[in-house]
C-alpha cells in the first residue's frame, strides 16, 4: 500500500474517533503553556495538570518566577520527576525571558530552542499550541505510530517529524498532532499492543 493510501485511511480514522481533540496540558498563556510543556517531559499530563495550578498560584509569569527560589520551585513540582533539573530549566528560561525578550515568549523556534530545558519538540509545541504556526511536534506516541504504520523508518524523532510533514497537509497538522496522541494512548500502546485488533494497524499493515 502506498504512503498517500496509508495516510488516508489514517486519517479518516483519526477523524472519525477524535474529531475536536483539544491540548492535553491546561494553561491560560503561553508562558504557562511553555512551562507545562517542560514539566511533562517523562511526565504524565494529568500529573502535569495536578500540580501546575499549584505552581501558578504562586508564579504565573516569568517576572514572579524569579522570585522564587530554585528549591521552592522543586518542592512544588517533586511529582513531576526531574525536579531538580525542571526547576533550574523554569528559573533560567523565566531569566531569558526578561533579559533576552522583556518577559515575552518568541515565536521562533530558534529563539525558543535557546531558553533552557526546551528542546524541538517543545519548542514544536508552543509554536503550533501557543502561535497557531505549523509544527508537527513528534513524541514518543507519534514516534511508535508512524513507524507502526509504515509512514516513516522510525530511525529517529527528527526523521520522522520529516515524513510525517511531506506525509500531511500542513493545515491538518495541529489536529494530527493531538489525534495521534490520543489514538496511541487509547488504540495503539507501546506494550501488549495487538495490531489485528487495533483500527489502524489492521487496516495499513
Amino acid at each position: 500500500m502506498r504512503r498517500e493510501e496509508k495516510a488516508k485511511i489514517v486519517k479518516a480514522v483519526l477523524d472519525d474517533l477524535f474529531p475536536n481533540p483539544i491540548p492535553p496540558l491546561n494553561y491560560s498563556d503561553n508562558y504557562t503553556l511553555l512551562v507545562a510543556v517542560l514539566l511533562s517531559a517523562q511526565c504524565t499530563d494529568a500529573r502535569v495538570n495536578q500540580v501546575t495550578p499549584h505552581l501558578f498560584k504562586k508564579a504565573k509569569t516569568p517576572f514572579e518566577m524569579v522570585e522564587l527560589p530554585v528549591e521552592a520551585i522543586e518542592e512544588i513540582i517533586r511529582t513531576c520527576g526531574l525536579s531538580g533539573r525542571k526547576a533550574k530549566a523554569i528559573h533560567e528560561l523565566s531569566e531569558q525571558l526578561i533579559e533576552r525578550h522583556g518577559g515575552v515568549v518568541p515565536n521562533t523556534l530558534e529563539e525558543l530552542e535557546a531558553l533552557s530545558g526546551v528542546g524541538h519538540k517543545t519548542a514544536s509545541v508552543i509554536m503550533i499550541h501557543g502561535f497557531d504556526i505549523p509544527a508537527f511536534p513528534v513524541d514518543t506516541h507519534i514516534h511508535r505510530c508512524a513507524k507502526r504504520w509504515r509512514l516513516s523508518s522510525g530511525k529517529n524523532v527528527k526523521k520522522t517529524e520529516e515524513d510525517l510533514k511531506k506525509t500531511f497537509d500542513k493545515k491538518d497538522w495541529h489536529k494530527l498532532h493531538l489525534q495521534i496522541i490520543y489514538f496511541a494512548r487509547e488504540h495503539c500502546k507501546a506494550v501488549s499492543h495487538d495490531p489485528a485488533k487495533c483500527p489502524i494497524c489492521s487496516k495499513v499493515q
